[in-house]
Formats: structure tokens, C-alpha cells, sequence
């Protein structure tokens, strides 16, 4: 494990932290990048796991509408059904919700020139 951690650490400052029992480890966020390219190059190709939430985008002008046309990015599905939620609102034209925490997969592979 001290042989990959160097390799992790590839001459950064910080020292990675591993989580032997669950075999990973874990670094900054600011690593995240750089440390793609670096398993890009070793490996070829990588899965990338990452949670997400969706943000929904509403306004009280949308919820209060009469009338079809709804311009918001909740594509209609908040119009002229009053408010609904826990909306943070930030004026009475933005408001805004998350979703519910969900995980992205996806593969990156390398690209080499060239070739097929």
C-alpha cells in the first residue's frame, strides 16, 4: 500500500488516506483531475462513481401562473399549481430545490491517435 500511495501522491504536499478495510482512498477534491489523467495513462480506461442532486429551478411566478406558456426549467411541471415543496426561495423570480443524493457512472476511456 506505501508504493501506491506514493504513486497517489505523485509529489503533491498532502498524504493520501487509506481506508484499508473498504480498499480505497481518499484525497482532496482538488486532486480529482490530475489524478484521472494519471490512472488514464497507467490503466487506459476508468469508471468514475460520483454522487449528484438534481437542481430543480422554479419561481412563484411559475406556481401562481394562469394561462400554458411556462418558461422555467421545471418544463411545466410546477405551472399554475400553487407552491409544492421546500423551495428555497431567493426572489420572487429564482427559486430553487435538490433532489435526492444519486450516483453517476461513467466510463472515460484514453484516446489514442490515430488509431481506431
Amino acid at each position: 500500500m506505501a508504493k501506491t500511495r506514493h504513486w497517489i501522491r505523485s509529489g503533491r504536499h498532502t498524504i493520501p488516506e487509506a481506508d484499508y478495510k473498504r480498499r480505497y482512498w481518499e484525497v482532496p477534491a482538488a486532486w480529482f483531475n490530475d489524478l484521472l489523467k494519471q490512472l488514464l495513462q497507467k490503466y487506459g480506461k476508468l469508471y468514475v462513481i460520483q454522487p449528484f442532486r438534481v437542481q430543480e429551478v422554479c419561481s412563484e411566478m411559475c406556481w401562481n401562473a394562469k394561462g400554458h406558456e411556462c418558461q422555467c426549467s421545471c418544463m411545466g411541471e410546477n405551472h399554475g399549481q400553487g407552491k409544492s415543496g421546500e423551495w428555497l426561495e431567493i426572489s420572487q423570480t429564482f427559486a430553487t430545490r435538490w433532489g435526492e443524493k444519486e450516483y453517476a457512472c461513467r466510463l472515460l476511456a484514453l484516446k489514442l491517435n490515430g488509431g481506431a
